[in-house]
């Protein structure tokens, strides 16, 4: 089951353990950035790459339930 969530913390409620509580997030990188950091790399945009992985302009944000860590939901950018 996927809940609607943001790009930050929400509040929700779990429905494994069915707390309510503050999701936890963690940003990671797509298909989409991979493929972005490519052609600016081969565009000799190479330090520009590097910044889509420092920084979530171009990072999908998964949610977990903070409890039992449960997979809530993505939101993707």
């Amino acid at each position: 089951m996927s809940t609607n969530v943001g790009p930050e913390s929400s509040r929700v409620v779990c429905p494994n353990c069915h707390l309510e509580m503050m999701s936890r997030t963690e940003g990671h990188a797509t298909t989409r950035t991979h493929i972005l950091a490519l052609i600016m790399c081969l565009t000799l945009l190479w330090p520009c790459a590097a910044c889509l992985y420092c920084t979530d302009c171009a990072r999908n944000v998964d949610h977990y339930c903070s409890s039992c860590n449960t997979f809530l939901g993505t939101y993707e950018r």
